[in-house]
């Protein structure tokens, strides 16, 4: 995964921000703090993201293509500009059975207690 943030105070085109490379899943940084991070990811057609867990919950929203994600055993097939949050600590995986774009936004604030 790519460290940098996408430059600020200049206009992009979301879905253009992140290609997509055969055989892989790539990722880049648009923002990342102490309090949450916004990542652009692009699956492969064929691809697949192994089950995970995470302590925040997880806003995806799908920029291209067609997702297929795996929340606590339950299969939820996203399309273009449709989104789902994750559930904090929901057993989580995701399937590109065709190639597909997603903004994923995670908010770490709220968990304090």
């Amino acid at each position: 995964m790519e460290i940098s943030e996408v430059e600020k105070e200049k206009s992009h085109i979301i879905v253009e921000i992140i290609q997509y490379i055969p055989n892989a899943v790539l990722s880049k940084t648009i923002l990342k703090k102490l309090t949450g991070n916004i990542t652009v990811s692009s699956f492969d057609a064929g691809e697949e993201l192994a089950e995970k867990t995470s302590p925040f919950d997880n806003y995806i929203q799908i920029i291209d293509g067609t997702a297929e994600i795996i929340i606590n055993e339950i299969t939820h097939k996203l399309t273009l500009g449709q989104g789902i949050i994750i559930p904090a600590h929901a057993k989580h995986c995701f399937n590109a059975n065709v190639q597909f774009k997603m903004l994923s936004t995670i908010i770490k604030s709220g968990y304090e207690d």
